[in-house]
C-alpha cells in the first residue's frame, strides 16, 4: 500500500510593492503531509522565488494553490524526491527498521 500525500502551501512572503507590483510573493512556505495505515509525516521547508519586472504577473488575490506549488517545484523543490522521502518515513513508522526493547533483566 502507498501513501496519501498532499502538498500545502502553509504561508507566502511579500514585499509590499516591488517593480510597480503589489504584495509580490519571494518566500513560499510549504508542507508535503503523508498518511498511511493511521500513521501520518510531513515535510516542512521554503523556497525562495523571484518577480522579474515584464515576466508574466498574477495578482496576488488572484493566484492558487495549484500555481504557487508549481512555483515551488520550479524553483528547486524536487517534488519526485519529497515523496519518496515521505514514503520512506511513513514505512519506517509502520515497520521500524531498528527497535529498543526493554532490558531483559528490567522488569516492566
Amino acid at each position: 500500500m502507498s501513501a496519501t500525500i498532499t502538498w500545502v502551501v502553509e504561508s507566502m512572503d511579500c514585499y509590499p510593492t516591488a517593480e510597480g507590483k503589489t504584495n509580490v510573493v519571494f518566500t513560499i512556505h510549504w508542507r508535503c503531509n503523508g498518511t498511511q495505515d493511521n500513521q501520518g509525516t510531513s515535510i516542512y521547508g521554503t523556497v525562495g522565488v523571484t518577480y522579474t519586472a515584464g515576466t508574466p504577473y498574477t495578482p496576488y488575490a488572484q493566484l492558487t494553490q495549484a500555481q504557487v506549488l508549481q512555483w515551488v517545484w520550479d524553483n528547486g523543490v524536487d517534488k519526485t524526491v519529497t515523496e519518496t522521502a515521505i514514503q520512506t518515513q511513513l514505512n519506517n513508522l509502520i515497520n521500524p527498521p531498528v527497535v529498543t526493547p526493554s532490558l531483559p533483566w528490567v522488569q516492566s
